[in-house]
């Protein structure tokens, strides 16, 4: 008797549970955006990669100039009026992101692309190069042996075969760091923090997530930063950033927005999508041209020439001619459902959506990149 009664007491339970509504998906605060001071810095530089296989750039200008300076720093000068013609190798722009926080001795990957007419950086390697940051300042020593992920080869005759893109590199563990970028995430006075997306509710949500676990530190600046204030000391700030950054925030639902590449075609429509009622009438037309000339030969002894009398074939058919309705506030699988009964490539969809745009049909931002 006492189990039936725990058996049913489960049962009720379990019921229960399944009716309670899931509760919204939360997201950590180190998801929906960044502090201000921690990122990272683009670095960049110019350099040679030596060693190549007869695939460098031969006579471009910039290289033998580099070259020079290059040979200069090493005790050889080159006669004036020489040219050395190196076509194994070739002058690159070498590019890295120097991490927040970097100090010098790390190390960071570079990745190295040509500039000139190099076919190839397949084998080659990096002289040391310096790499300067926006400020113009060295932060970083770039030299090594490339990874080339491509292959590129060509024959006598012309003919080329080329898999992936040989005139890009990577070097692993490629630079030092040489100087660190200074940071004031540990004296100012108010430390910010960037939303990724501008959104007033999500970032409200995130200011009254911070300001329940720390009464009044957060507030907002605009619909992107909210202002932090915390107490100076790099360790005290480094725990209070960790645990802001674990907070969980639910945050507001995504504006409605249809993304086009009109290069690709590629069509993304977000899931807050909603249409207004209208009927949409698609069908395409497609003409054909057909030439098939006809070959006249003259009268024996006629001394007559052969000829071709051109013979153009036209037609023309209506394809794909459909009437299709949209109810109020339909959502994004009925959008979608729609649109695949009409038969519509992604052109074809470019057009519908443009046109449901200008109908005041299509309650979103229409975005076409």
């Amino acid at each position: 008797m006492a189990r039936q009664m725990l058996r049913r007491l489960t049962l009720v339970l379990a019921l229960i549970v399944a009716a309670m509504p899931l509760p919204a998906s939360a997201e950590r605060v180190r998801d929906l955006g960044q502090f201000q001071s921690v990122r990272s810095n683009q670095l960049t530089g110019y350099g040679i990669v030596v060693g190549l296989d007869g695939s460098g750039d031969d006579n471009f200008a910039y290289l033998t100039q580099a070259m020079r300076g290059v040979s200069g720093r090493l005790g050889l000068q080159l006669p004036p009026g020489v040219n050395p013609a190196l076509k194994n190798a070739a002058a690159v722009i070498i590019t890295a992101d120097l991490p927040a926080f970097a100090k010098p001795g790390q190390r960071i990957d570079v990745t190295v692309s040509t500039m000139g007419k190099a076919k190839s950086l397949r084998g080659g390697a990096l002289i040391m190069t310096p790499l300067y940051g926006a400020d113009g300042q060295v932060y970083a020593m770039a030299q090594g042996n490339l990874a080339v992920g491509g292959l590129g080869v060509s024959g006598k005759d012309g003919s080329k075969l080329t898999v992936n893109v040989p005139t890009v590199g990577r070097i692993a563990d490629g630079a030092s760091v040489e100087q660190a970028v200074v940071s004031n995430f540990d004296f100012s006075e108010v430390l910010r923090w960037n939303l990724f997306n501008a959104d007033f509710l999500t970032m409200t949500r995130v200011r009254d997530a911070i300001n329940a676990v720390y009464p009044g530190m957060a507030r907002i600046e605009d619909g992107v930063t909210l202002a932090l204030a915390m107490p100076p000391g790099a360790d005290t700030r480094a725990e209070l950033m960790a645990n802001i950054e674990m907070l969980s925030v639910e945050p507001a639902e995504r504006a409605a927005r249809v993304v086009i590449n009109s290069r690709t075609g590629t069509i993304v429509i977000s899931s807050a999508v909603r249409l207004a009622p209208a009927a949409i009438s698609h069908g395409s037309l497609v003409v054909r041209i057909d030439e098939d000339p006809l070959v006249v030969q003259p009268e024996p002894f006629s001394r007559g020439q052969t000829a071709l009398e051109p013979s153009s074939t036209i037609s023309a058919s209506q394809q794909g001619s459909v009437v299709t309705g949209i109810g109020p506030g339909a959502s994004l699988a009925e959008v979608v459902d729609a649109l695949n009964a009409l038969g519509a490539s992604p052109a074809d969809l470019v057009a519908i959506l443009e046109g449901l745009k200008q109908a005041g049909s299509l309650t979103a931002e229409l975005v076409i990149i």
